[in-house]
């Protein structure tokens, strides 16, 4: 994706948009890791997560707001992930990510201008457009590009998650760096 595409479409969102922000979900595979599954001969999976995004999170998570991974598989590593960070809403082996964000946020008592949900396939791009912010990353697939307000500067895997955290805690008039 150009670069002045993706800067208009980060002036498009505006500061209290992000603060409005009470729910960031996201998908897994290709978001908060590169997208690379490693598989060894006796079946052990193995994914890649960055220290940067995971920091993020937990930010996110003492300032109160609800956090959230949608997965299309099931994974041992990103339970594992998930489990180490409190992620409080993990959700695998939910294709339809449209029905999974809305069944979350309605739990949850919140509209969708109320949430955020970061994407990177064809199956993520009906979320990506319900969502108040539906954000995507430079790697993605057309599907979720299009439906993107915001594409990260910083790739899938490699901040791009800590990239929206940021976002969304500035906004707040949240510490970032607490």
């Amino acid at each position: 994706m150009p670069q002045s595409k993706i800067k208009n479409q980060k002036s498009k969102i505006s500061r209290q948009a992000w603060a409005a922000i009470r729910l960031f979900a996201m998908d897994v595979d290709g978001v908060l890791t590169d997208g690379t599954v490693r598989i060894s001969s006796d079946g052990t999976e193995s994914k890649s997560f960055s220290i940067l995004d995971g920091m993020g999170l937990v930010r996110l998570n003492r300032s109160n707001l609800a956090v959230a991974w949608i997965s299309g598989r099931p994974s041992g590593a990103t339970t594992a992930r998930a489990t180490e960070l409190r992620i409080p809403h993990l959700i695998q082996g939910r294709t339809d990510k449209l029905a999974a964000l809305q069944e979350l946020a309605a739990q949850l008592k919140l509209p969708a201008d109320a949430c955020a949900y970061m994407g990177d396939d064809d199956i993520d791009a009906p979320a990506i457009a319900w969502a108040g912010i539906g954000i995507s990353v430079p790697g993605a697939m057309p599907a979720a590009l299009r439906a993107a307000r915001y594409v990260t500067r910083r790739p899938a895997g490699h901040g791009a998650v800590r990239e929206i955290c940021e976002h969304i805690l500035g906004a707040g008039g949240r510490n970032p760096t607490m």
